[in-house]
C-alpha cells in the first residue's frame, strides 16, 4: 500500500490515547488486578489434597468442559493447571469486549458522528485513522500481556511458572488483537456503529459457541474457533506457543483486509447497506414509549438471551454442584449460611443473588440510553415537539423498570430448563421465580441511581457501573475475603434475605421502594428544571 495512505498515523495514535487517557488504564488495571487477584486466592480455594482430584474429575464434566474449556494437566491438577482451566477463557472474553468497544468508538462511530470527515480535510492518508485504531490497540495488548504474565509471575504459586504466565499473558495479547482486527474489518462492512457492534459481538458468540461444542464433541470445531485454538497452548502444562503464532496470523490477515475494504469504500458508506425502515411509522413507534422499545431492541433481546443462557450454564452443573462444594471448605463459606437446606438450595440462593447483579446490568443500559442520546444530540429534536421531559424520562424509566423483571424470570427458567435435565426435581420453579423477584426493587434503587445523576450531574452517570462493580464485590466476595460486615450494608443487596431459604417480609420490601421512587422523583426533577446539556 502506497506511503502516503498512513500519513499522521502515530498523530493520530497520540491523539487516541489522548481521548481514552481515563478509559485505557481502568481496563488494563481493572483486568490485570482482577485476574492477579482471582489467581492469588486459588490456593485457598484449592488446597493440596485428594480433594483437588476430585475437583480435576468434576472439571470434566462435559458441561464444565463447555463452559471453561478442556482441562490440561488434570492428573496432576496443580495450582498453574487450575489458574489457566479456569480463568484464562474467561478473561480472554473480557479482553475481547474491551477490544471491540474500543475498535468501534474509534473507527465507525467516530464517522458516523463526523471526526472522520474533519479529519480527512487536513493532510491526513486515508487509512491513518484505522492504522493509529490497530496501532493503539496493539500497544494496549501488549502492556495487558506483559503485566498479567509479571503479575501472575511474581505470585510464585505451584506450577505458576514465568514461562506459562508470559504465555498466559500472550494469550490475552493475540485474542483482544485479532478481536480488534474484525472488529475493524465489521466496520468497514456495515453503515452503523450498531450494526458493526452487533457483528462483533456475534462473531465473539460464535467463537464462544463453536469452541464449546468443539470441546465436547470435536477437536476441529474448537480449532476453527480463535478461543478455541487459543486454549490448546495448555498454559502452565506444556506451554504451546503455535496456537499464537496462528491467531496473530490471521489477524494480521484481517487486518489487511480491513485495510483493503476502507480504500475502496466512500466515508460513512458500508459495502452492507442498512435495511430501509417503513415509509410510515406505526401509531406505536409515535408514542416515546415506542421510540424507546424500537431503539433498544436489539439490547434487550441480546441481554434476554444472555441471561436464559447464564442461568443455563449454572443449570447444566447442578448434578455435580453438591460433590463440588462439599469437598471444598472455601467454597461453603461463600453459600449463604441457613440452617435445614441442602447445599444444593444454598447454591440457587447464592444464585439468586449473582444472577440479580448481572440483570442489572442491561437494566441500567436502558436507563443510561436517555444520556446517551442527550449526548448526541438527539433528544432535542424530541423536546422540541409535544414531548415534555417527564414523558421522554417516563418512557425509558418504564422500560428499564420492566427490563429488570423480565430478566429475572428469564435467568430462572434458563436455569430451571437445564438443571431439570441433569437431576430430578432440581428446585420448585414457581417459588423461585418469586424468589427472584424479590431483588426486583433493590435493583430498581440503581435505576433511581442512575436518574438522579441524569437529572443533577449527567457528567457522573458512570459513578452507577462503579457502585454496581462494588455491590458484586462486597456482597458475592464479602464471606470469600471476610470483609466486615458493613460493607455489604452500603448496598442495596446488603439487606436481601437469603431467599428463597428465607421469607422476604413487607418491612424489606417497601422500604427498597420507597427509596427507589424517592431517587426517582428527585432525579425526574433534576431533568425537568436543568439545561439539556448541563
Amino acid at each position: 500500500m502506497p506511503k502516503q495512505l498512513f500519513n499522521s498515523t502515530r498523530t493520530l495514535a497520540g491523539l487516541i490515547l489522548r481521548r481514552d487517557r481515563i478509559q485505557i488504564p481502568i481496563w488494563i488495571i481493572s483486568i490485570v488486578a482482577a485476574t492477579v487477584a482471582l489467581a492469588a486466592m486459588f490456593p485457598q480455594l484449592y488446597p493440596a489434597g485428594p480433594e483437588r482430584q476430585v475437583i480435576a474429575q468434576i472439571m470434566q464434566n462435559p458441561a464444565m468442559t463447555s463452559m471453561v474449556g478442556p482441562g490440561y494437566g488434570l492428573d496432576d491438577y496443580h495450582i498453574g493447571a487450575i489458574v489457566a482451566h479456569q480463568m484464562l477463557l474467561f478473561t480472554a472474553v473480557v479482553v475481547a469486549i474491551m477490544n471491540i468497544l474500543l475498535t468501534i468508538r474509534h473507527t465507525r462511530r467516530d464517522e458516523e458522528q463526523g471526526r472522520i470527515e474533519v479529519i480527512r480535510s487536513l493532510p491526513v492518508g486515508r487509512l491513518s485513522n484505522a492504522a493509529a485504531t490497530m496501532l493503539v490497540l496493539t500497544i494496549i495488548n501488549i502492556t495487558l500481556g506483559l503485566l498479567t504474565g509479571l503479575g501472575l509471575g511474581m505470585l510464585g504459586l505451584e506450577g505458576m511458572t514465568w514461562a506459562g504466565s508470559f504465555l498466559y499473558g500472550a494469550v490475552l495479547t493475540v485474542v483482544g488483537i485479532f478481536f480488534a482486527a474484525t472488529t475493524l474489518f465489521f466496520a468497514q462492512l456495515t453503515e452503523t456503529s450498531r450494526a458493526a457492534l452487533g457483528y462483533s459481538f456475534a462473531f465473539l458468540g460464535l467463537s464462544f459457541l463453536l469452541r464449546a461444542i468443539g470441546d465436547t464433541s470435536s477437536e476441529t470445531l474448537s480449532l476453527l474457533s480463535p478461543l478455541g485454538l487459543v486454549l490448546r497452548a495448555q498454559v502452565y502444562v506444556n506451554n504451546y506457543w503455535w496456537p499464537i503464532w496462528i491467531v496473530l496470523a490471521a489477524a494480521a490477515l484481517m487486518t489487511l483486509a480491513a485495510f483493503r475494504l476502507n480504500t475502496i469504500r466512500d466515508l460513512e458508506a458500508g459495502f452492507f447497506s442498512a435495511k430501509p425502515g417503513p415509509a410510515h411509522a406505526s401509531r406505536f413507534l409515535q408514542s416515546p414509549l415506542g421510540l424507546v422499545l424500537r431503539l433498544e431492541k436489539t439490547v434487550i433481546i441480546a441481554w434476554a438471551v444472555g441471561m436464559f443462557v447464564l442461568g443455563a450454564s449454572y443449570g447444566a452443573v447442578f448434578g455435580d454442584v453438591e460433590a463440588f462444594i462439599q469437598s471444598n471448605d472455601l467454597y461453603q463459606q461463600m453459600l449463604p449460611n441457613v440452617e435445614g437446606f441442602s447445599v444444593t438450595d444454598q447454591f440457587v440462593a447464592m444464585l439468586l443473588s449473582v444472577m440479580s447483579m448481572v440483570a442489572a446490568i442491561p437494566t441500567l443500559l436502558v436507563m443510561l440510553k436517555l444520556r446517551v442520546e442527550e449526548k448526541a444530540s438527539r433528544t432535542e429534536h424530541l423536546l422540541a415537539r409535544a414531548i415534555s421531559r417527564p414523558q421522554l424520562m417516563a418512557s425509558f424509566l418504564v422500560v428499564s423498570l420492566l427490563v429488570a423483571i423480565v430478566m429475572q424470570v428469564l435467568s430462572i427458567l434458563g436455569l430451571w430448563s437445564t438443571a431439570a435435565a441433569s437431576v430430578e426435581n432440581p428446585f420448585a420453579l414457581g417459588k423461585t421465580i418469586a424468589a427472584s423477584l424479590v431483588y426486583v426493587p433493590f435493583m430498581w434503587i440503581l435505576v433511581g441511581l442512575a436518574v438522579t445523576l441524569i437529572g443533577f450531574a449527567p457528567q457522573q452517570t458512570s459513578l452507577v457501573w462503579l457502585y454496581l462493580g462494588y455491590t458484586l464485590f462486597a456482597t458475592y466476595f464479602g464471606s470469600l475475603l471476610q470483609l466486615p460486615d458493613w460493607m455489604a450494608k452500603l448496598t442495596p443487596w446488603g439487606y436481601i434475605p437469603n431467599v428463597p431459604l428465607e421469607p422476604a417480609s413487607a418491612g424489606t420490601i417497601l422500604p427498597s421502594l420507597l427509596i427507589a421512587g424517592g431517587l426517582i422523583a428527585v432525579g425526574m426533577h433534576g431533568y425537568r428544571e436543568r439545561d439539556i446539556h448541563g
